[in-house]
Order: C-alpha cells, then sequence, then structure tokens
C-alpha cells in the first residue's frame, strides 16, 4: 500500500464526518490490494458472473451483470484480468463508457458459498484478442476482449450479501434469440 490513502476526498471528507477514519485506516491497511494475490485469483477463476460499473466522460453511470462459464474471466496475471464481451442488445453503454472513461469496477459475489465479494477496479482497454486468453465458452459470439489492469482489490464483506443456491447451467452465451433474452419484458406488461 503506498503514503497516499486510497479512495476519493468525498470519502474522506465524510469518514471525517461520521467519525469512521480510524475504521476506514484499518480497511485500508487490512484489506486493499495493489495487486491479485493468489486467494483472490482462485476466487475468480471459480465466478460465473460479476458486475461491471463504468462512467461515461461526464460522469453517468451504467451497471451491469457479466455472466459466463466458470473461469469465463482470465487472470492473466497479478496485474491483469480479462473477459470475453458477449453480444448482447447492441447498445455498448459499458463498451462506450470504457471508451470515454476508461476506470471501470468489477464486483465478483460468491452467492453460494461464502457470500465474500471481491471488487477490483483499475482502467480497461478494448482488445481484439490477448495472447495466450481463450474464451471457455468456445463460442463466435464474443465482440471483443475487454482487459483490465488492476489498481484495486479488496473484499465486500459477507454480512449483507444473501446466500443463493444454483443449479448449474450452460445457457446461450451471446445469443440474438429474443426469447431466450427476454426482449421486450418490461414493455410488453409481463408482470
Amino acid at each position: 500500500m503506498s503514503d497516499e490513502l486510497p479512495g476519493s476526498d468525498g470519502e474522506h471528507t465524510l469518514q471525517e464526518r461520521f467519525g469512521t477514519k480510524e475504521q476506514a485506516l484499518r480497511f485500508y491497511e487490512d484489506s486493499m490490494h495493489e495487486e491479485l494475490n493468489d486467494v483472490m485469483q482462485r476466487f475468480i477463476a471459480e465466478r460465473i458472473m460479476f458486475f461491471l460499473a463504468t462512467a461515461d466522460g461526464n460522469g453517468h453511470t451504467d451497471c451491469s451483470p457479466r455472466l459466463g462459464p466458470r473461469g469465463f474471466v482470465t487472470v492473466v496475471d497479478e496485474k491483469t484480468l480479462a473477459y470475453p464481451e458477449y453480444r448482447g442488445n447492441g447498445v455498448h453503454a459499458s463498451l462506450g463508457n470504457i471508451e470515454e472513461n476508461p476506470y471501470a469496477s468489477l464486483t465478483f459475489v460468491d452467492w453460494w458459498d461464502t457470500t465474500v465479494g471481491l471488487h477490483v477496479n483499475g482502467p480497461a482497454r478494448l482488445r481484439e484478442e490477448i495472447a495466450g486468453v481463450t474464451d471457455p465458452a468456445g463460442t463466435d459470439r464474443k465482440k471483443v476482449w475487454v482487459e483490465l489492469e488492476v489498481e484495486e482489490a479488496y473484499i465486500h464483506c459477507a454480512k449483507h450479501l444473501p446466500q443463493l443456491s444454483i443449479e448449474e447451467f450452460s445457457p446461450p452465451w451471446g445469443t440474438d434469440d429474443d426469447e431466450a433474452k427476454r426482449t421486450g419484458f418490461f414493455s410488453d406488461g409481463k408482470l
């Protein structure tokens, strides 16, 4: 950890205001990492989903889930992650944001065993291919690779995350099938 505190001036101001500065300092010292340790790397390799948060050049945000077969996010090394961006609705909100403002946040959650989460933050870029990295879905439905340089990695504690159950599933990754995508769900009044 560098001598400079992680986080924003805003969060430091609120730590002072709410009396949590010492608690935050312990978190920064004990839980924040500048690279992925072995435990984090194994944790990521087991996930089938994460949430991707981005913001455009004006600060307008987008947060979207990304799903794939186990191991679809590749730990290239302790400072680099990569994942295949599968075809979706064609809007490209997250990718467009990365083009304007490369900083992204990936939040991985183990809903089924530990209920622990992992935040990984840093600049991202779009790549046509990454040497030695392959898509475990084995599909031609990948648009592009997203590569993230790890600047911060830290825990999301389990105390407010529910434990869920899951059956293994293998959806048609990157499909354009409207029925599989449930296109129009919110506009067709299907609730």
